[in-house]
Parts: structure tokens; sequence; C-alpha cells
């Protein structure tokens, strides 16, 4: 107790030592991403599991045993810092790499990546890139079915799956694949014509993908996926393409105004079919009526007796003339009717 307070305790661990003061912000701090570290597995698959190490008789005989014994002592001597007259036995192999160790020429184990010892008189270390790569095919010139030249440019995406045929079993693997690809290319574009290569690109990709498997499968590789990058046309191609669009789009176009004006003409067709009944010609009677109405000064309108309304109105107008307006009937009527309609 100092200053007649007493001292605060301080949480222990289980190990002794002392625990961190408990913060009254934590519940607002945000919290603490858990990340898992990547296990080995998952980084590369160990290929020193699937070559088994081969011992070979002929090797055991009197100058092969005194070679390897000559080259123990001498890597031993070489692995001490300070004797740098003597190569080092220890050999780092990279993450993402195979080691592949010979022993007197012939194949004898594979390394995963870490430090590895070998015999630096008997054995030889060969580095085997396993990652995926991006193999670039250069521009191929192929020839359609419709007889058309175009170019094309490609990218492969691979990987070596068994290091030991890849080492051993071919010597330029990524050249190999970029001239597979390009007689397989040749060969597929060949049977179709320019409409299919344009519009089916992955369709073509996906079949020569497949075609080089089965060849690849043997050295050793795995081809993941074929991209098709470009396709090249000639400048007169491409003239002639551009017109061909050009006019099917022209052609669209008055396929559309041709239906657009058969469909005004039906609908002009069915107007006129209603304004000519006599329904719609007593509506525009009346109309005609009221824009005259609408006029200053007094006037007298003489409807035509078109139906019964306007015939009986008719008729209380020439009722009084007696039998000499009946023969004149005929010929206000096409007057009056001749009148309204230059009013409407």
């Amino acid at each position: 107790m100092v200053d007649g307070k007493a001292p605060q305790l301080q949480p222990v661990g289980f190990n002794g030592a002392r625990a961190p003061a408990a913060s009254s912000t934590r519940g607002s701090e945000a919290p603490l991403v858990d990340v898992q570290p990547p296990r080995i597995e998952d980084l590369q698959p160990s290929y020193a599991k699937l070559v088994p190490m081969a011992e070979d008789k002929r090797e055991n005989n009197w100058y092969g045993s005194m070679i390897s014994g000559l080259g123990v002592v001498i890597g031993s001597l070489g692995a001490i810092p300070c004797c740098v007259c003597f190569p080092n036995p220890y050999k780092p192999v990279s993450q993402g790499n195979v080691g592949l160790v010979t022993r007197f020429g012939r194949f004898s184990r594979a390394e995963d990546p870490g430090l590895v010892r070998i015999n630096p008189l008997s054995e030889k270390l060969i580095m085997v890139d396993v990652k995926i790569q991006i193999c670039e095919v250069p521009q191929q010139v192929c020839m359609t079915k419709d007889n058309v030249t175009v170019h094309l440019t490609s990218v492969i995406y691979y990987h070596i799956i068994a290091p030991h045929k890849a080492a051993f079993g071919i010597s330029n693997v990524r050249q190999a694949l970029i001239e597979r690809t390009q007689t397989t290319l040749r060969h597929v574009v060949g049977a179709r014509v320019l409409q299919d290569v344009i519009e089916r690109r992955e369709e073509i990709a996906s079949s020569i993908s497949e075609i080089i498997e089965e060849v690849a499968s043997g050295w050793g590789v795995r081809v993941e996926s074929m991209l098709i990058k470009d396709i090249i046309f000639s400048r007169e191609l491409q003239d002639s393409l551009s017109m061909a669009a050009q006019s099917k789009r022209i052609g669209e176009s008055k396929v559309i105004a041709a239906r657009a004006e058969v469909e005004s003409a039906k609908l002009m067709r069915q107007a006129a079919d209603i304004l000519s009944s006599n329904a719609a010609m007593q509506i525009r009677y009346l109309e005609a009526m009221q824009q005259i109405a609408k006029t200053s000064g007094s006037k007298v309108v003489f409807l035509p007796g078109a139906n019964n309304g306007p015939s009986v109105l008719q008729g209380n107008m020439f009722s009084d003339t007696g039998e000499s307006s009946n023969s004149a009937d005929a010929g206000l009527n096409e007057a009056f009717k001749s009148q309204v309609l230059e009013n409407i």
C-alpha cells in the first residue's frame, strides 16, 4: 500500500507472464482476421512420394563405391564454412520447383522444396519448374473451309505434373507445345467456315486443348486451358465484312419500315371504315354546327335528313310548303350536304 492506496493486481497467465490489462474500448475495436497458414500440400504436391527411389546394382561396383565415398568426404569438408576450396553438398530447392537428383547420370530420386544434400562427385541436382506456365503461341496463318485466310494468335496455360518425364523424356517442352498447338490450330480452323471461327471461338479452343492434352500427357504436362486471343483479317476482308454487316442492317431497317407502313395502312383502313358509318357522320354534323354557332351573327342552318332525327327536323321546317316541297327535297338535300361538308 502506497499513500493509502492499495496496489492494483495484474492478471498473471499460466506461464508466469503478465497478461495485458483489459481495455475499456475492447468492444469498439474491430475483430482481428484469423488467417490460417497455408499447408505444404496446398502449395505444391509432394513429388518425392510419387517418384520412388531406384537402386542400380551397376553403381555398387568398386569404382562407383570409391567415387561415392570420396564424394562423402569432400562434401563433409565442404559443409564447413571455412573450407571454401571444397564444394558445398547442400543445395536449396525453391518453392514451386522440384529437384531431380541423378546419380552417375541416371535418375535417382526427386526432392521437394527445401535444403537437399547431394554427393558432389556422383550426384547432380536438376531443377524443374512445376508452376503454371503461360505460353504465347506466335501468330499463325490459317485457311478456313471457305478459302478465307485469317491470322490467329493464341495462348496456352500448362504445368508439369511428371517432372521426370518432362526433364528426361523431351528436350524442350515449351517449344513442343507451341509446335503442336500451331499444327492443331491449322487443322481445326481448316475444317470450319469463317463464320464459325468468329462466333465459336471458345468451342474451337476447347477442341484444340483436348487434342493437345492427349499428346502432352505423355510428356508429363497437363494443359489447363487454351485461348484464342485475336483473329486478324486482311484489309479487303475487313471492308467486305463491314459492308455485309452494313447491308444487313439496312435490309433489316427496310423490313421494319415496310412492316410499319403495312400496320399504318391497316389502321387507316379501319379508321376510314369507322368514319364512314352513320354514327360518325352524325358526330361530324354536330361538330360542324358547334363551329358555325360560335361565329358572330345570326344564321339559319338546315341539316340533311341522314337519320330519323334530322329528317324529322327537316320535315317540320318544310311542312308548310305543301306538295312543292316534296319535289325539291332531293335537290335541297344535296345542296345542304355539300354545304356542310365544306364547313367541316
